[in-house]
């Protein structure tokens, strides 16, 4: 039986028109979008998606940076049991909001300011060539220039991150336990509010001179070792995801290495106002010698905590960014593409 050849057309052809004047729709958009804006949202995606892929180990290094109670003396593994055992999944996500409500207009900005400084010193110092230098001086600009626009919502994540409930000993006596912690804090507005009525605009800021004088440094070798990099991979190979990984991964664990000390003072600055509810007794020495600026504070931890303080989360940190810059960086140049950037 022959079936009616009207209905059955527009019935087809309705839905594949509908959706070539959508994908149509959404080229012109992004080819009237101007460069910025796509750099804008290349690297918003990019610093969100990254951030998320790695928030179990975010928040586990923070709780060893600031020697939190139970998590001082405890490795990067047993430290992810307990956080599992106490507060389910969710309590590895916890500080992971504020996290990416900071990394999506840092990554966008630091990202888009990492591609107009480049231009801007290529354009108006043409002595210095295109080569590496240009990706250091551009990258550590870009990042001072991210940090200081979000570093709020950056002490906002450390705050919540450094929150932990459940079971929490105190003293040397495991004998001795709070069962019920309240947090002191309940989320991001609620931070804001408390520091800025504690301390004003300056509470706000509080770590951000180690912040910038760690995030200058580590932007530009990141940039500069991420581009050299890619500069010696063959052109047959400049689109593969694997090299980008490879090469992210890599100008991320050797940019950390050289800045994580005062990665350290910026998040013992950041947690040192929090109450004495939420610390354990080791970690109250740091409150009795409350830390002021960058180089009194890596003198400080050196004193009372020891060298090693210093270096304490690097290994889960080295875990950390290595897919965390990798995936980044790729996530950022997949998206420029998508969104049909210009190549330079």
């Amino acid at each position: 039986m022959d079936s009616p050849p009207g209905p059955a057309m527009t019935t087809v052809g309705a839905p594949m028109a509908s959706k070539e004047h959508s994908t149509r729709k959404s080229f012109v958009t992004r080819d009237v979008m101007p460069v910025y804006v796509k750099e804008l949202i290349a690297g918003g995606f990019a610093g969100g998606f990254a951030k998320t892929a790695v928030a179990p180990l975010e928040r586990t290094k923070i709780l060893l940076q600031t020697r939190h109670g139970d998590f001082h003396s405890l490795g990067v593994w047993r430290s992810l049991g307990k956080i599992l055992q106490n507060e389910g999944l969710l309590g590895f996500y916890k500080g992971n909001g504020a996290s990416v409500l900071r990394i999506v207009p840092y990554a966008a900005l630091h990202f888009m300011t990492y591609e107009q400084y480049r231009c801007w010193i290529i354009n108006n110092c043409p002595a210095m060539g295109t080569g590496p230098i240009v990706d250091l001086l551009a990258g550590s600009v870009s990042g001072g220039t991210a940090v200081l626009c979000t570093y709020p919502l950056d002490l906002a994540r450390t705050k919540l991150a450094y929150q932990v409930t459940g079971p929490c000993t105190i003293g040397l006596d495991k004998s001795l336990k709070i069962r019920s912690v309240k947090p002191a804090y309940r989320g991001v507005a609620d931070v804001f509010r408390k520091v800025y009525s504690e301390g004003g605009l300056r509470g706000l800021y509080r770590g951000v001179g180690p912040t910038l004088f760690g995030i200058l440094p580590y932007a530009g070798l990141k940039f500069y070792v991420y581009e050299e990099l890619k500069r010696h991979v063959p052109v047959e190979h400049q689109t593969s995801v694997a090299l980008k990984l490879a090469c992210g991964a890599v100008a991320g664990l050797l940019g950390q290495t050289f800045t994580y000390p005062l990665d350290v003072v910026r998040r013992q600055m950041q947690v040192q106002s929090i109450p004495a509810s939420q610390s354990h007794a080791t970690s109250l020495q740091l409150a009795d010698a409350q830390i002021k600026g960058m180089m009194e504070g890596l003198v400080t931890i050196i004193r009372t905590q020891g060298w090693k303080q210093m270096f304490a989360g690097l290994s889960i940190n080295y875990l950390k960014i290595v897919p965390s810059v990798a995936i980044g960086f790729s996530a950022y140049d997949g998206m420029k593409s998508w969104l049909g950037c210009p190549p330079r």
